[in-house]
């Protein structure tokens, strides 16, 4: 009997010790796989983040990149928590400002983006890496690929970036087919008592209207917009900055009361009916869901589909 039952108990004790071996190897590669970094050469030189970042926190301009790549985010910047076009996404995400290093600290991020111009980056980076991009370095949709990059997620954001382009400079063939080729269109905002005219890549739908649709600008934004993206205007000019559309960014928070003088009532475009009214806070990003809501609205707006 006992010659028996010691050979057995050996064996379940062999038995035991391999299985826990094996969970032991498992857990290690498990550890493996989730400390494992990648090498992205950022504009400040070569940074190790996350291969797959799980907890990522945007301080400025990027977060709508991020949400598109389907990557975690704990944190994002004010401009996008108010925009009504993230608010489901971001229901449960941290309000947090490159001034917010404690509660930075407390949401545990694997990885910190934001432009370069925010504060405090070196305190940032001992957190989690941390990239930066300065905006404007590159245009939009590289931009895009960059934050993929980034994120690990390269082939997904190439794959978006040639989809769209091809949609976008469809579209914009159908619009200069139906409004002409010479017919101009401008992107005006007002802001804090103040008028804005926009060039071609200061989001507001410039990027798709003038670099992929090739929509014509007025000569005069041309003259003063194109160079550093906007230009500010008093209302006694404006009708010299209005194409023959114009894409009218509109807080429903500020005063408005500009639309009811004469001055903005004698503007061709606004007699014909070719103001397109869009929510500014939805429609300020460059990011692939903001493009995707402004592709749609120009579509609808020029094309009525």
């Amino acid at each position: 009997m006992k010659k028996i039952w010691i050979p057995s108990l050996l064996s379940l004790m062999l038995f035991i010790s391999g299985c826990s071996s094996a969970e032991q190897k498992n857990g290690s590669a498990s550890k493996e796989n989730e400390s494992e970094t990648i090498t992205y050469e950022s504009e400040n030189g070569p940074i190790e983040v996350p291969a797959n970042p799980k907890r990522v926190v945007v301080l400025s301009s990027f977060t709508g990149n991020v949400m598109a790549l389907g990557v975690n985010l704990v944190g994002a910047d004010s401009w996008s928590k108010m925009n009504p076009r993230f608010e489901k996404d971001l229901k449960d995400v941290e309000e947090v400002s490159d001034e917010n290093l404690e509660k930075i600290i407390e949401l545990d991020p694997d990885l910190i983006i934001g432009l370069s111009t925010i504060k405090n980056i070196d305190k940032l980076s001992e957190i989690a890496p941390t990239v930066t991009y300065t905006y404007g370095k590159v245009d939009y949709l590289t931009q895009h690929l960059e934050i993929g990059k980034l994120l690990n997620k390269e082939k997904e954001a190439k794959e978006w970036v040639d989809d769209f382009k091809k949609r976008a400079q469809a579209a914009g063939q159908e619009i200069k087919a139906k409004i002409g080729e010479d017919s101009t269109v401008s992107v005006i905002e007002n802001w804090d008592k103040q008028l804005y005219v926009y060039g071609d890549n200061w989001g507001r739908g410039t990027e798709i209207l003038y670099q992929e649709m090739k929509l014509a600008m007025p000569e005069k934004v041309k003259e003063m917009a194109l160079k550093d993206g906007y230009y500010a205007l008093s209302l006694e000019v404006l009708p010299e900055y209005a194409g023959d559309y114009v894409i009218l960014s509109k807080n429903s928070d500020l005063d408005n009361s500009f639309q009811e003088t004469d001055t903005y009532k004698s503007i061709p475009a606004v007699k014909n009916n070719h103001v397109f009214e869009v929510n500014s806070k939805e429609f300020y990003f460059n990011d692939p869901i903001t493009l995707e809501l402004q592709l749609d609205f120009f579509k609808k707006s020029f094309l009525g589909n």
